[in-house]
């Protein structure tokens, strides 16, 4: 196992300071959005140091990748819009204007689309990203927050926070098309890759609920809970049988097997988890650790934090760029 490795911000500021330029990507590396700096970090997964530093606007929460891998798009909660970062650039090249307080963000499966909860407004908003024209702008839960396209990209997921529901809108029109109720609060959702299950983390319900979204029904629901446990960011592993929860104030990461609807092991991590990545080998998973300021490099295998890299003020969400595109 390596050492473990911490950046200090003073350490990053000056790699980042070396990094001028566009630039062609020929190893993976990571965004991370930093809610209290109002940046997003770029970090390079082969020598996990920081590369650049990107100020993009207000209160920078969710962040998602477009299918080519070209673009980054970032919800900017005080800036009523998502900020889009050319990838090569490292670079903010276009807002999206999306209602008011975005809190989390999703690309349609065609990348011509992005679509948005407006957690104080009730709302989820779709917007196409060549011309910026409004697609819809509809009611949902109250306090929405997790955002997640189906695989077959026809439907969108909106968990609403203070009613405990998934609205299911249709992704062309936004219409209401079901509303499941989970435990409470939930946040997160993500889907297997067949596109026969969602996965939605309820934060205070400290709960995983299993969804069958070809009947749109709760088919099981995880306990996690043990007093401190707060699940918000999941990831799937690419063989799908493993589940990684990211558990807020309990600063662990909880395993999952999805299959069996059980909890297999628990990881220590930074302070307070919230947004989740996998490598696309299963073998690493970072987690953004929104009150220690950094993002924690775990060794799936082992369930160890094998380093830490240094970002912005409490990160929030962390996505992977893969080389050269997808």
């Amino acid at each position: 196992m390596k050492p473990k490795t911490s950046w200090t911000r003073a350490s990053a500021g000056a790699v980042m300071m070396l990094v001028a330029g566009a630039h062609t990507a020929t190893a993976q590396e990571l965004f991370v959005s930093n809610e209290g700096s109002n940046t997003v970090t770029v970090i390079s997964v082969a020598t996990l140091r920081p590369l650049a530093t990107i100020d993009v606007g207000k209160r920078p929460r969710g962040i998602a990748l477009s299918p080519d891998a070209r673009r980054v798009y970032v919800a900017l909660g005080q800036a009523d819009a998502v900020a889009v970062i050319d990838v090569a650039k490292r670079a903010v090249v276009d807002t999206l204007a999306v209602g008011p307080d975005p809190e989390q963000v999703a690309v349609s499966t065609d990348g011509a689309a992005v679509y948005v909860s407006n957690e104080s407004a009730a709302r989820a908003t779709g917007v196409r990203v060549s011309d910026h024209r409004q697609l819809f702008s509809v009611p949902v839960g109250k306090e929405p927050e997790g955002v997640g396209v189906t695989p077959d990209g026809k439907r969108v997921f909106i968990t609403g926070e203070t009613d405990s529901s998934v609205t299911i809108l249709d992704a062309r029109s936004g219409n209401a098309l079901r509303t499941i109720h989970v435990p409470a609060r939930p946040r997160f959702v993500t889907f297997d890759k067949a596109g026969d299950r969602a996965f939605v983390s309820s934060e205070a319900g400290g709960t995983l609920s299993i969804i069958d979204i070809r009947r749109d029904s709760i088919v099981n629901i995880v306990h996690i809970a043990d007093g401190t446990t707060r699940p918000t960011g999941v990831a799937l592993s690419p063989d799908g049988r493993r589940l990684y929860v990211a558990n807020g104030a309990g600063n662990r990461v909880t395993v999952i097997d999805p299959a069996a609807a059980r909890v297999v092991s628990s990881i220590q991590g930074g302070a307070r988890p919230w947004g989740v990545a996998l490598s696309p080998d299963g073998k690493t998973l970072y987690t953004a650790d929104g009150r220690s300021n950094q993002i924690s490099v775990i060794h799936t295998a082992s369930g160890r934090v094998r380093a830490t890299i240094a970002v912005g003020e409490r990160p929030y969400s962390v996505v992977i760029v893969p080389p050269n595109g997808p």
